[in-house]
Formats: C-alpha cells, structure tokens, sequence
C-alpha cells in the first residue's frame, strides 16, 4: 500500500518523537508561526532527516527515564549534524545522558505549574523575556551534571530548567513550552525557530495549495482516481484539490452506509454536486455495511469491518467505471488527517496507539488501489483554511467533524437498525438545538450516544425502562486535546425534553462532562 508523496518543503523544523501525547503541539506551535514541522520517530535514521533538509531539529518530551533498559534513543550523530537542537523535558535528559552528562530520579519531582528563574546574562533562547516566568512541568528525573561545554540558563526552586551549549547551537529546556500553560512558550519557540535556526515562513495557504496539487499531478500522472467522499469538510478539500491536479480524470463517490446522520446522504448530494460542482456518485450499500457488523460489539473490530468494507464497495465501483470507461483506476483519495495518523497507528516513535481510525489502522493489509492522502499532514484547523483558499462553501468548512465509521461508534455495543434510528433521531435534536441557540459554531463536536443502559423511568403514569443518550458536546482546536462544553442550563433542558419526546425508547438523557485527556470526544 502506498501513499501520497506529502508536501514536505525544505527549511523547516524536524520533531523527533520519544513518545510524549503533546509531541503533536510542538508541530502546532510551529506551524502556527508559518514554518513547516514533521514528526518523526526518534529511531528516524540520520540519512532521512539529512533528505529533508531542516532547519533545526526539536527532541520532544517521553514517558521514560533515559536510564532505564529499553529507554528511546536517537542517533546520537542527530547533534553533529550542525543543526540547531532544542530538547524539551526527557530531551534534555537525553541530550544530557548522551554527551556525558549525569541524570538521577529527582528528589523533588515536577508536574503541572512551576516558575523558572532565568540565569543573569544572554541566552538565545530567552533574549528579552521576564527573568522569571510562569511554566509546566511534567518529570520525575534531573540532570545533576551537566557535559562538557553546556551551562545553566534557567533554574526551578528544585531542578535545573534550561542549559545550552551555544558553541554547538544545543539548547534545551526541562519544561514544555508547546502547551498553553507555558507563559511564554510560544515566544520561546519563536526564538529558536527564527532566530537561532534562521528559519523562513514556507508554510502558508496558497504555497499549501499550490505545493499540494504540483505533489498530487506529480504522483498520479495521467491515471484514473477514485475518491472516498464522507460529506465532511476533510474527504471534500481532498477532492477538490486533486480535482485541481486531475481534472475529470478523478470520480467521487459517495456511500450510504446506513451509518449516517439524519438525512445526510441527500443533503451532502445536493452541497457536493450542486454548490461544490463536484462530479459525485451515489452509492447506496447500507445491507452490506449492516450486514457486516451483525453481532459485532467490539469498536476496534467495527471499525475494521468498515474500512474494509469501504474498499470493497470503492473497488466494485472502480470496476464498473473500469468497463465504462475502458481505463483502469489506480488510485484511491481519502481525506485522512495528521491526527488519524498519530492516533492510529504507532509510527512517531514509542507513543501509545490511541484507536484504529477506518481509514488508517483499519485498512485491509493488502490494497487494490494506491492511496492518496494530501492532507495527511495537516492538522483540522489547516485543513479548514486550506478550503478557504479553495473556495468551499462555509456551510462545508463549518462542519462538526463526523467519525468514518459514522454511528456505528456512537451505538456501544451491537449496531442494530432499531438503535440507529434511536441514536440518529437524538443526534438530529442535538443538532438543532445548538444550532437555533447560536453556539453551533462555537463548537468543535457535539453530538449524541446511545449507551448500552436501560433505566427505570416514569412516562404517562406508568413504569418505563427505556434507553439511556448520552450527549456529547466539546471546545477544541484540533481533536487532539478537547475540553467538554459549558452550554448552558435552557439548552441542556431543551435537548433532554425533546429527545424524551421525539425518540421511541429513551427516557433518560445524560451530559458528558469529560475532557480530553483522560477521555477521547467520540465513546469508540
């Protein structure tokens, strides 16, 4: 299975993963000052990051102890290649253990807010920041002893918080400047960005464009492609930029899987094909995705069942327009996002496999098509001001974000017709009502859940034991951290009386207050 030659232009910042859930934020907070950022796994060999030509590199933070049998390392030559390093949290003990330097457990661990006193004289790093500042900490170990050439820039009541060796360009830090809690943390990476990487902005929207539809040209050629349309803003700027490279050589296909929102297929029919001008075929194939989750209660094992139950259908089409056409069709468009990826499947070095998303883990090992993803580097928010440039709909660009798998993840435990009718009468309430209260748009995702839990109710004077929704409402910037939604007491009231009311079977309805970690926005 191959994928889509990504955009990756030279210049721009290298983040080698030891395994930390905020490595993506790094790539953010760079990509956010316009200069293009990759993660990579911090086994990357030395010859690939060599290829990409960065400007610096950044060694992120880690669950282990650098001591430990088994602890991540990197190539130590990644600090002789004459790049700029900045190391955050277990990168510095990194950099510290492996040029000589001592790191112990600490006596007094760090986690959460903490002040660093900036040491007396010029840092790089700090140059016309407060002396001390507000910052966050995550470790339980300290370097003790610092290498050859390295001194202290920085200092905590009970650790040592920055070192550098500015004769080599290594600089480090044992707090995180990429989370928000960091005072100046993005301040701090806009130093060693730009001023002492020397970086450039190479990362803007209509670069962005115009980069990605050359790759896309480049990679199909004058072949055939099929596209996987889900009705999301994600699987429509993908379509519409390899419509850009290709022309009428490129089909869109849409499937009904019987796993959609409440009158969805029609009304994404009708915003595709007349208001996007895009070339859409409508599958409908719901018997076949139902049937395939029959007796089914394992979320990883539905979202494999729908990925490859997607091919499948993608592949029969293919094949009909193979015959109508006289030509094969080679390549196979999904919108699939930076975040699918880091949640999927593990390739940024040791960090935990969150869960399977259908068009990533859950694909079939072995593909019929060659895959195209233009946006698999991308981050929501990007690919959303990618569409702008585009010129979508903001009726599109607007969208809450919808699982590929569909509802089949908000009914836990077996799917059946009777709970999706029950779950997407709910979800279509939900909907309505942030809608009508104005805050639709002032939230990432909300939704409904139908919990596999019955409870005792009192409806019409008689005992009830009827279906348990749960809703689901959250604040993000990008799916990858989310903190559930303060609405307000009248739109909770109104969307609990009217789920009661309009759904067969549910009296009893529950607001999910959870945020992102622990939790993840979607229940499967």
């Amino acid at each position: 299975m191959t994928t889509h030659s990504r955009m990756r232009p030279a210049g721009g910042i290298v983040i080698l993963d030891f395994g930390s859930q905020t490595t993506q934020l790094i790539a953010r907070r760079i990509r956010e000052q316009e200069v293009f950022s990759l993660i990579l796994p911090c086994s990357t060999p030395i010859e690939q990051i060599r290829e990409l030509d960065p400007a610096g590199l950044i060694l992120s933070g880690g669950p282990s102890s650098v001591y430990d049998p088994g602890a991540p390392v990197c190539d130590p030559d990644v600090l002789s290649l004459g790049l700029p390093v900045l190391g955050i949290c277990y990168g510095l003990q990194w950099i510290s253990h492996t040029l000589g330097g001592e790191v112990r457990p600490a006596q007094s661990r760090e986690f959460g807010p903490a002040e660093i006193d900036i040491t007396a004289g010029s840092s790089a790093l700090f140059t016309g920041l407060p002396p001390r500042q507000k910052i966050w900490m995550s470790h339980g170990d300290q370097v003790l002893r610092l290498p050859d050439g390295f001194r202290a820039t920085g200092q905590t009541p009970t650790s040592l918080a920055a070192i550098e060796d500015p004769a080599r360009r290594i600089f480090a830090v044992q707090f995180h400047p990429e989370v928000r809690h960091t005072e100046y943390g993005r301040d701090i990476l806009h130093r060693f960005v730009f001023g002492i990487c020397g970086a450039r902005p190479n990362w803007t929207r209509a670069g962005l464009v115009a980069e990605t539809v050359a790759a896309i040209d480049k990679q199909v050629g004058g072949e055939m492609a099929i596209c996987a349309l889900s009705g999301g803003v994600d699987s429509a700027v993908a379509a519409t930029l390899v419509h850009r490279a290709i022309g009428d050589r490129l089909t869109n296909v849409f499937v009904d899987t019987g796993l959609l929102r409440k009158d969805e297929f029609e009304e994404t029919m009708d915003l595709l094909g007349k208001r996007m001008g895009l070339s859409v075929v409508g599958v409908r194939a719901a018997d076949r995705f139902l049937g395939r989750l029959a007796g089914i209660s394992d979320p990883e094992e539905k979202r494999r069942r729908i990925g490859n139950e997607f091919i499948s259908v993608f592949a029969d089409h293919a094949r009909e327009l193979e015959r109508s056409s006289g030509r094969p069709i080679r390549f196979l468009v999904q919108g699939t996002l930076y975040p699918d990826v880091i949640e999927s499947v593990s390739v940024r070095g040791p960090s935990a496999v969150i869960k399977t998303h259908h068009n990533v883990g859950g694909l079939p090992s072995v593909m019929p098509f060659e895959l195209v993803e233009p946006l698999r580097d991308l981050f929501k928010d990007e690919v959303r001001e990618v569409g702008r440039e585009l010129g979508l709909p903001e009726e599109m660009l607007t969208k809450h974000p919808f699982p590929g798998p569909g509802l089949a993840v908000r009914v836990l435990g077996e799917v059946t017709e009777e709970k999706l009718q029950a779950v997407r009468q709910a979800d279509a309430v939900v909907i309505d009502e942030i809608r009508r209260a104005g805050v639709y748009e002032k939230l990432w995702q909300a939704f409904a859940v139908l919990l596999p839990v019955r409870s005792v109710g009192v409806m019409g004077d008689t005992r009830s034991y009827g279906l348990t929704i749960a809703v689901r409402a959250v604040t993000s910037e990008d799916a990858m951290t989310a903190d559930w939604a303060r609405l307000s007491p009248e739109i909770l009231e109104r969307i609990s009386a009217r789920i009661v009311n309009e759904t067969n079977g549910v009296s009893r309805v529950v607001y999910d207050v959870s945020s992102k970690p622990p939790a993840t926005i979607e229940w499967e």
